[in-house]
């Protein structure tokens, strides 16, 4: 459990949980879920303490539940957000044996493919002087912010002008927008995959048959969407909250007043803006998906077509060998040039010229054309 207390110009880190209401500023609790389960009654008397609330037993469950999407619920004295932030590592799986580490080899030979994008839920309960989140067990994009937010109460941060968060809520909305950042940089990797098995589709002198990890990766798109359409649900229901607040008599003098609550209004846009951007990418990305599947089969028609268009014109042109074969073959006694000296090679020469005539006109209008590659 790390506590931070933030005030405009100073924070400070203590490891134990306050016995009284800080002097000024609010403070940060960042637990790990499992860590919140144990001291779950010690934090709600702090939480009593200092915010003259406790947690509701429903929301306690949702900040425990591991498997909960990304929702927003609220109270007359907090607000509860659940965002789910992408684990560590989640790519790091090979094509051929999901769940192993990445070789060498297939590093150089493609890139890899998502078999399962690993997230998990961080909560966040933003009381009037108090936010409270609850994380996984090594979350790093909370321990980076920690880092961030402890180098910005140097001197020389303050000098170059780092502003410190104002309050819960704002503090809330930039680690969440960290976590879209997340989101935001899995939009390469993603387009850099699906580039991959759009070459891979389209190239003329191989025969894709990888379907399954294509497949894998059209599934990783479809969980993206779904994870990001409930984080945009989510966000527009605190954006929501954020609008009502103006209406409740001393709300949003907790957060700075009404130039605190704008600016509040502005980060939630600009976090909203970041989803939206990922739900717009990674529907791009599902469209192109089935536009280089459908443009393969095409290829494939038109290679089969191609295929078979040669093959009928030899067809035809070896009809008429056949047939002149088939006359002299017949077991008649009197047949034209059968009995003359140079019957053979009149034969010959006449099916060759047939054979030539024919191709010749077949190649001029390009029945025997080779296709572009």
């Amino acid at each position: 459990m790390r506590i931070f207390h933030i005030t405009p110009g100073q924070v400070s880190e203590t490891a134990t949980l306050p016995h009284h209401p800080p002097p000024g500023g609010f403070l940060w609790i960042a637990c790990g879920r499992r860590e919140f389960e144990l001291e779950q009654a010690h934090i709600q008397s702090t939480l009593l303490l200092l915010g003259g609330v406790t947690l509701v037993d429903l929301h306690v469950s949702d900040l425990l539940n591991n498997q909960l999407p990304s929702h927003f619920d609220y109270t007359s004295q907090y607000d509860l957000l659940v965002f789910r932030r992408l684990a560590a590592g989640h790519s790091e799986t090979d094509m051929a044996n999901p769940g192993q580490p990445l070789t060498q080899a297939t590093r150089r030979g493609g890139p890899p493919v998502l078999r399962h994008i690993d997230t998990s839920p961080v909560g966040f309960a933003v009381f009037d002087h108090v936010l409270l989140t609850v994380h996984p067990a090594g979350c790093t994009v909370l321990e980076q912010y920690a880092s961030r937010l402890l180098a910005a109460n140097s001197s020389a941060s303050r000098a170059a002008g780092v502003n410190l968060p104002t309050g819960p809520a704002d503090l809330m909305l930039r680690i969440v927008n960290q976590m879209v950042d997340g989101y935001l940089a899995l939009r390469r990797e993603l387009t850099r995959q699906l580039d991959h098995w759009q070459a891979e589709l389209l190239h003329p002198s191989t025969r894709f048959n990888n379907w399954n990890s294509l497949l894998d990766a059209r599934i990783s798109l479809h969980q993206l969407d779904e994870i990001c359409e409930d984080q945009r649900s989510a966000v527009q229901d605190w954006i929501e909250a954020l609008a009502g607040w103006e209406v409740v008599e001393g709300k949003s003098e907790h957060f700075g007043g009404a130039k605190g609550l704008e600016l509040l209004k502005v980060r939630s846009r600009d976090v909203l803006e970041h989803i939206e951007r990922v739900i717009h990418h990674v529907r791009r990305l599902e469209q192109n998906a089935e536009t280089a599947v459908q443009m393969h089969f095409s290829a494939q028609s038109n290679r089969t077509n191609d295929i078979m268009r040669t093959l009928t014109a030899l067809t035809a042109i070896f009809l008429p060998l056949n047939l002149i074969a088939g006359i002299f073959g017949m077991n008649f006694e009197f047949i034209p040039l059968l009995h003359e000296q140079r019957g053979f090679w009149w034969a010959m020469g006449s099916m060759l010229m047939i054979a030539l005539s024919l191709g010749v006109v077949f190649w001029r209008k390009r029945y025997l054309a080779r296709t572009g590659r």
